[in-house]
């Protein structure tokens, strides 16, 4: 989809992107705050989430959320907002027609919440219905006990559950207080932004009624470390075996060697012909297995994880050792590298075809560091990436021997460590 980018900083702190996508029928917008978890107390972890869920309710315009929420949506605009470790995102997308009037209702809402005591009661209870749901998500369980367990500022679902008391309504309003500045804002907008509509917005920014606050809030200083044992989490009611493997880097990834690990992990497991996914199913040890890269502030991430049944994960590890082991020595075919950049080529035309998709290309990357992707050059960012940076790449996040295993299920610490075993001989090469 066809757009260009615009960046504005205001003076009073805010700063962000307008999107121009010619004859769009939708636009979309986000306000992102760094206010999340890790700017709380750890007993008192779940202050940002509750924060979140009541924010986007009772306000000075419409003192009750069911008829908030009923004026936003009247002519199907879609609000949502979603909260982590490090940031709070607040969203939201409707027709082009009424963008003006669900634009100041999102700005009502960031601006004069109310935070009544009864919402906070109800919002109190959704949220632990909602990690109650969440804990009954293995992978999701395991990760985030890995990840605290590797040093990141996360807490599992369980143990959130056991704090929420610790958090009051005086908590949220201080929060709130604490977080919600203009310098401490920053947006991504998309849609029909033709001038007259850009000068809207930039007013609208401009007279926010936020207090300016002392700037944008640094992101904390995690430092993964490595785990000696296996991570377990017992669980007898699981049949098979749910795992992850780190590895990780201490130090953040550049742009090519973000695209050659990412490259090279959809060679290793992204499709049903992949190197480890598709040799695994060839011999029906698995049905589905995933992997991903990340980048934080301070390091850089490779990840493999998989559910299977236990008598098969012994094989499968031996797959993925061997694979990983014939990318460190360079034994990937030059036709395998260029069909890799032809999906990857075709996932990226296919990631820009609505507004949304659009303002996502933008967005993660902006927020996270303020940094301003050239979509289009993810062409020839794709086509740069060579067998050479994929080997070096793929060595590095193995080079510091920072790595660890979880796993969760039924199984005996001996079938851990011969697992464990199995892995290891990858951060001695």
């Amino acid at each position: 989809m066809k757009h260009s980018v615009t960046e504005i900083t205001l003076e009073n702190g805010i700063s962000g992107l307008l999107i121009h996508v010619p004859d769009a029928s939708v636009m979309t917008l986000e306000c992102n705050f760094r206010a999340g978890e890790y700017l709380v107390e750890p007993e008192k972890w779940e202050t940002a989430h509750i924060m979140e869920h009541m924010l986007l309710g009772a306000n000075e315009l419409i003192p009750k959320a069911r008829a908030f929420q009923a004026e936003f949506e009247k002519n199907g605009a879609y609000s949502n907002a979603s909260t982590g470790s490090y940031d709070i995102i607040y969203e939201a997308e409707c027709a082009d027609f009424e963008w003006d009037r669900v634009f100041g209702l999102l700005l009502t809402a960031i601006t004069k919440p109310l935070f009544l005591p009864e919402e906070f009661d109800a919002e109190f209870g959704n949220v632990r219905e909602e990690l109650t749901a969440r804990s009954n998500n293995h992978f999701r369980h395991l990760n985030l006990a890995l990840r605290e367990q590797y040093g990141f500022c996360v807490k599992t679902d369980q143990e959130r559950l056991k704090l929420m008391h610790n958090a009051s309504l005086k908590d949220i309003t201080a929060h709130y207080k604490k977080t919600h500045t203009s310098s401490n804002m920053r947006f991504v907008i998309a849609g029909n932004l033709y001038a007259s509509r850009r000068n809207i917005i930039t007013r609208l920014l401009e007279s926010i009624e936020l207090p300016k606050g002392k700037g944008r809030f640094q992101l904390p200083e995690e430092i993964p470390r490595s785990i000696n044992n296996p991570l377990h989490i017992q669980n007898d009611t699981v049949d098979n075996l749910y795992f992850y493997v780190d590895t990780f880097v201490s130090r953040k990834l550049t742009d090519a060697q973000y695209d050659n690990l990412s490259l090279i992990n959809s060679m290793l497991t992204e499709t049903l012909y992949s190197r480890i996914l598709g040799t695994a199913r060839e011999k029906g040890l698995v049905y589905g297995m995933s992997s991903g890269v990340s980048r934080a502030e301070h390091s850089g991430n490779w990840w493999f994880g998989a559910q299977v049944m236990p008598q098969n994960a012994p094989a499968l590890f031996d797959i993925m050792v061997h694979e990983l082991s014939q990318v460190f020595a360079g034994k990937i075919s030059a036709d395998d590298i260029k069909a890799a950049k032809q999906y990857a080529l075709g996932r990226y035309q296919r990631s820009g075809q609505t507004v949304a998709g659009v303002a996502n290309g933008y967005s993660y990357r902006y927020f996270f560091d303020g940094v301003i992707n050239d979509y289009y050059a993810e062409p020839e960012r794709i086509e740069a990436i060579t067998k050479q940076g994929i080997v070096e790449t793929s060595k590095l996040l193995f080079s510091e021997n920072i790595w660890g295993i979880g796993t969760l299920g039924n199984v005996s610490e001996s079938f851990l460590n011969d697992l464990q075993s199995k892995a290891a001989p990858l951060w001695k090469k």
